[in-house]
């Protein structure tokens, strides 16, 4: 059985076939000898299981919305046409879910996400913009139900933020946010322009894979400077009262991490050491990409130096991705987390990139 999709073709004879291996694995004897390859094929069944529930789902959903389209047709029925428009809406809501769902196929996209926000130059205005962005995938997380951890943060002078750092947790939620790397670009009239002047303002988002140590990342401990420090800034009860919060400086790169969110020095320093492997991780996965993009005599700009997006709030309002062209004139609802279109339409164009007609 074949599902057509806008982004290509899902063989449904094929994920059975893996989900069987896959048990079979699980069955033999000495599965569980090695714990973290076993938990590693326990994540891909149930994943693959979860593509399967999600297709019979939608394949119930269709068959369903027939079923109504046949009696509206014989016995047209107030409720009952009410009824259907709202079932043709949900309906239309989980294809499109699924779709991108089908778009996630990196080998980390199902992991949970590192998300880092830094303001550019520009002091008050860009940090209070950093406060925006926090706020908008604060609040687009918890419309996917996601959980959102503040693992370090930096408060602004006066307002907003000099830098946080977020995990988001949840399935495929690296898949989804790793459109949102690169520097966005805020144009608006500045409430803290006594003159009502128009301005214009940076904040670069970083966005990483959450990796463990079951990742071979070749990490040596004398390239590491732990510093310990007492946690400031949105923490808890335990701000400032013990030096829990980890600080780790990989010499060789320079990258500088830290955590401040776990009440113990030993949690906070996993987690801080979680979070070097996935920026070396992005370091090497960058440098594979340039050395691609020279074979090929590709003109492309890699990581996130370049501007991907503008969010213009004076003299019109319009956010628009440079990327994908994608554009909503609906600048409230994107601040409010409305960010699936926009997400939907990268995932498609990473795909017209991987497969050029």
């Amino acid at each position: 059985m074949l599902l057509t999709t806008l982004g290509g073709h899902f063989d449904l004879d094929a994920l059975n076939d893996n989900i069987r291996e896959n048990e079979a694995r699980m069955a033999e004897p000495g599965f569980w000898d090695d714990q973290a390859a076993a938990q590693v094929v326990i994540d891909e069944n149930n994943a693959l299981k979860g593509k399967y529930d999600e297709f019979q789902k939608l394949v119930d959903e269709v068959g369903d919305l027939a079923v109504g389209y046949e009696l509206l047709n014989e016995e047209p029925d107030d409720e009952m046409q009410t009824e259907f428009e709202a079932d043709f809406e949900q309906a239309q809501h989980d294809l499109q879910q699924y779709r991108l769902n089908l778009l996630l196929d990196g080998p980390y996209d199902r992991n949970n996400a590192i998300v880092e926000i830094h303001p550019g130059a520009g002091g008050t205005e860009s940090q209070d913009w950093g406060a925006m962005l926090l706020r908008m995938y604060t609040r687009w997380a918890a419309t996917h139900s996601f959980k959102v951890e503040t693992v370090d943060y930096q408060a602004g002078d006066e307002a907003g933020i000099k830098s946080v750092t977020l995990l988001i947790s949840g399935h495929n939620a690296y898949g989804y946010l790793r459109s949102e790397k690169g520097v966005h670009r805020l144009v608006r009239i500045s409430p803290f322009d006594a003159a009502g002047r128009r301005h214009t303002s940076f904040a670069s988002v970083d966005v990483m894979p959450e990796l463990d140590d079951t990742v071979d990342i070749d990490i040596r401990p004398d390239e590491l400077k732990v510093d310990v420090y007492r946690a400031s800034g949105a923490g808890g009860q335990h701000v400032n009262k013990t030096s829990s919060a980890v600080r780790i400086t990989h010499l060789s790169t320079g990258i500088v991490v830290a955590s401040q969110a776990q009440r113990s020095q030993l949690q906070n320093r996993q987690t801080a050491m979680n979070m070097l492997r996935a920026k070396l991780y992005e370091r090497e996965e960058e440098k594979k990409a340039k050395e691609r993009a020279a074979i090929q005599g590709e003109q492309m700009e890699i990581g996130w130096g370049s501007q991907i997006r503008s969010y213009v709030f004076h003299p019109y309002t319009m956010v628009k991705d440079h990327r994908t062209n994608y554009e909503s004139h609906d600048g409230q609802a994107v601040m409010d987390g409305a960010l699936d279109p926009f997400i939907d339409a990268y995932l498609q164009w990473r795909l017209a990139q991987r497969n050029p007609q």
